[in-house]
């Protein structure tokens, strides 16, 4: 635990890459195996599920620290970090200790998810009196879920692989789903992630349901009159949509499907559909795509329901039992054919609902058959990794599409479409048809070189993919609340809550309606003059949080909007951000809830 803590401190205390890289190679080149697999586990991004609740340690920490509940607020406050505040405020320590990161967490820090109520005070005050002050601060990092430090999963790469003497693309491939929730790594894995080449079956595809590295696309926001320059003709590239789903990786191997996101999380059983997808795919297929909810046109909806009459019988108890999947698509096709309508994956009927009706699926603990039914998804396929057993990422984009698109038409799965591949004889054509994108329900284009390969994060060596996006809906909103922000914001009021005015400027009483938050997009400068506003502006207090009289107007940019019941405005917005402070605009002259459902899509 010693050393792992003083780690943490030389990555905080540097903004030197170089300087970062050294130390943890250090470190791993020192530690135990053991120590080593949950190092690499917490740097990565690694977080094990709620140990301690947040409200007993702070109740624990302000009694041991003697303090008033007030002043512990404001001690709060001020350091912007919970970890560090009760670091900071705890009496020294009267113990001592001997174990490494690994019997931390697993005899200490893991036991403590589940244990007896009644003796966890006790338990907790016995640890962190064992604890030198810069222990204590990881260690609360660890139990808050707060563990974080300037070092990049790219970084943990590079230093595995520095120290194995690997390529970094072969340990970012190992790497995949080390960091799940509910991992305990160990020896072993610690082992695998830097053994030599061809230990793990160089040169075919990775076992069981490990995913690959995702590929990611970087932004490209130049002119139009550019892009013959910047990119050449539109014949070199695949252009597609840029939905706005969940990306995700379909890996079918053992007779088996998992479905992982782009996060590293195995999301099979919130999209059973699609885990059912290891009884359909071959053996040794692994697709990317998006997950998204989609709705069936007219025509295919009478497909469905003679479909549905046809296997009366085995449907029958679906409602009660069973989610509303298809399980025999081949014969479920034919019925279809019956009136003329197959099923096929190259039909464009139906269309990607809003990013906001996936969520209602992603936030639901329990998926019910109805929900089911009412938020069918589809994976939109764009590309296929592993084919047969055989890794295809070094193929070309154009080589691996056609081989997925004879994949799709093959097995002819209502749950699995691919995503459009569009047309234009010049950039200007592009741009013409990826004005319908806000229509569509999609971000705008992905552009990807016919020839790339798939790489390994947002790298350039082997491919190269960018993503074309349509500008942000914007509205001119109303600051009515702030609260401090964490880290080097932590002595700022940096995270704000914005209003619209609920009717037009000739309507009496009207009233401000907030509607989002945003923390993102001021300047360090403007955010201090914000800040001095606040202070001098503040109504009444709630905790953290001020309420400030209505004086800022801020133009804030959103990707998406829909409809929310939970939400006072009846609006939800996504990835609110601010794109500039509107000084030159009253108050009053901000928009209204009106301007906001304008936006909604029909």
């Amino acid at each position: 635990m010693k050393a792992f803590a003083a780690l943490y401190r030389e990555l905080d205390a540097s903004t030197s890459n170089l300087v970062k890289q050294a130390a943890l190679q250090r470190y791993l080149r020192a530690a135990s195996p053991r120590d080593a697999a949950w190092a690499v586990y917490f740097l990565a991004g690694g977080k094990p599920r709620q140990l301690v609740p947040v409200k007993l340690l702070r109740l624990l920490a302000q009694e041991a620290a003697g303090l008033p509940e007030w002043l512990f607020v404001e001690s709060y406050e001020a350091v912007g970090d919970l970890a560090e505040t009760i670091a900071l405020l705890l009496p020294p320590s009267d113990g001592t200790h001997e174990l490494g990161l690994a019997d931390w967490v697993e005899q200490h820090l893991l036991p403590l998810r589940g244990a007896p109520a009644e003796g966890l005070p006790d338990t907790l005050r016995a640890q962190w009196r064992l604890l030198a002050p810069e222990e204590r601060l990881v260690y609360f990092k660890l139990i808050t879920g707060a563990f974080r430090v300037g070092v990049s999963k790219l970084q943990v790469t590079q230093a595995l692989a520095a120290v194995g003497g690997l390529d970094p693309k072969r340990v970012a491939q190992r790497l995949m789903g080390y960091t799940h929730i509910g991992a305990r790594p160990g020896e072993a894995d610690y082992a695998a992630l830097i053994a030599p080449e061809g230990t793990d079956g160089e040169g075919s595809a990775i076992s069981g349901g490990q995913p690959y590295p995702f590929f990611l696309a970087h932004p490209f926001n130049e002119p139009l009159e550019r892009f013959d320059e910047l990119l050449g003709p539109p014949s070199g590239w695949q252009v597609e949509w840029k939905w706005d789903g969940i990306r995700a990786q379909i890996v079918c191997r053992e007779g088996q499907a998992w479905v992982w996101s782009r996060g590293e999380e195995l999301v099979s059983e919130r999209f059973p559909e699609l885990a059912a997808l290891g009884g359909v795919l071959p053996d040794g297929t692994v697709l990317d795509g998006e997950i998204v909810v989609w709705r069936h046109g007219p025509v295919e909806e009478e497909a469905r329901a003679a479909s549905a009459d046809a296997d009366a019988d085995a449907d029958a108890d679906a409602d009660a039992d069973e989610p509303a999947v298809d399980a025999a698509p081949g014969a479920r096709a034919a019925k279809a054919a019956a009136v003329g309508v197959a099923p096929t994956p190259a039909r464009t009927a139906g269309r990607v609902q809003p990013f906001a009706e996936l969520q209602k699926r992603i936030g639901r603990k329990t998926l019910t058959p109805k929900l089911l039914r009412e938020l069918p998804v589809v994976l939109l396929a764009y590309d296929l990794l592993e084919e047969a057993g055989q890794d295809l990422r070094p193929l070309p984009q154009h080589e691996r599409r056609a081989r997925l698109d004879a994949l799709l038409a093959a097995v002819n799965h209502p749950v699995l479409r691919p995503s459009p591949v569009l047309k234009g004889d010049s950039w200007a054509d592009l741009a013409r048809q990826r004005e319908a994108s806000r229509s569509l329900g999609v971000e705008g284009f992905m552009l990807k070189r016919r020839d790339a390969q798939y790489g390994v994060g947002r790298t350039k060596d082997v491919g190269l993919w960018w993503k074309w996006k349509i500008d942000p809906l914007t509205v001119d909103a109303v600051l009515i609340y702030a609260q401090r922000g964490h880290g080097r914001r932590a002595s700022l009021y940096s995270d704000y809550t914005f209003a619209v005015w609920d009717g037009p400027p000739e309507q009496e009483g009207r009233q401000l309606v907030p509607f989002a938050k945003a923390y993102s997009g001021l300047t360090d400068a403007e955010m201090a003059k914000v800040d001095a506003v606040i202070r001098k502006t503040t109504i009444e207090s709630f905790g953290p949080v001020r309420s400030v009289r209505p004086t800022l107007v801020f133009e804030l940019g959103f990707e998406g909007i829909a409809r929310s019941p939970r939400h006072k405005s009846g609006i939800a917005t996504r990835f609110p951000r601010m794109l500039r402070w509107r000084q030159d605009k009253p108050v009053e002259e901000a928009d209204t809830l009106q301007t906001l459902q304008a936006l909604l899509p029909a």
